[in-house]
């Protein structure tokens, strides 16, 4: 499986989405850009999408919904552990009301790592934030035996992208 995503503006990618319809793209929208999310078995319909092959993922993305991107840059020498880490996840947030999917993407062109989430709306992802679970999965941060005291895997800082997914306007 894999995930294409690719940029533009609102009207130029509701025109993508709705000319692919048949397909599983979802458009997403925050207050910089608007994206186009495509999962499929085979190629992308975008011409210069960034492609991300799915390594783990629980859920069906929805066309509703408030979605989370954690990109998170990794070394040639760090993707065997920091993928292992992922797949043996404990799964926790799959118990958290108003979680709808995860995707754990691997990038296909580049270095960066993009943990997508989807949630019913932003206070599901808060919520979630502020859990007993979102705590036990991230205990080891900070410490030696958390991921990141492996500052030679992460060549660069991590960042996030949220984005709300529009009611459909057809």
């Amino acid at each position: 499986m894999y995930v294409y995503m690719t940029s533009g503006t609102h009207e130029f990618l509701k025109t993508l989405e709705n000319k692919h319809s048949d397909q599983t793209i979802i458009l997403m929208d925050n207050a910089d850009t608007s994206v186009l999310v495509h999962e499929t078995e085979g190629k992308s319909v975008f011409q210069e999408p960034r492609r991300y092959e799915v390594i783990d993922s629980t859920g069906d993305l929805q066309k509703h919904g408030f979605v989370v991107i954690n990109n998170i840059p990794v070394s040639d020498e760090g993707r065997p552990v920091f993928e292992y880490r992922f797949k043996n996840r404990a799964g926790l947030i799959e118990e958290v009301d108003g979680f709808i999917a995860i995707r754990v993407l691997r990038p296909v062109d580049t270095d960066t790592y993009a943990i997508l989430t989807q949630w019913e709306d932003e206070h599901s992802f808060k919520q979630w934030q502020d859990s007993q679970q979102y705590a036990k999965a991230h205990e080891k941060r900070g410490t030696e035996d958390g991921v990141d005291a492996q500052r030679n895997m992460f060549p660069r800082p991590s960042f996030v992208t949220k984005y709300s997914i529009p009611a459909d306007e057809d």
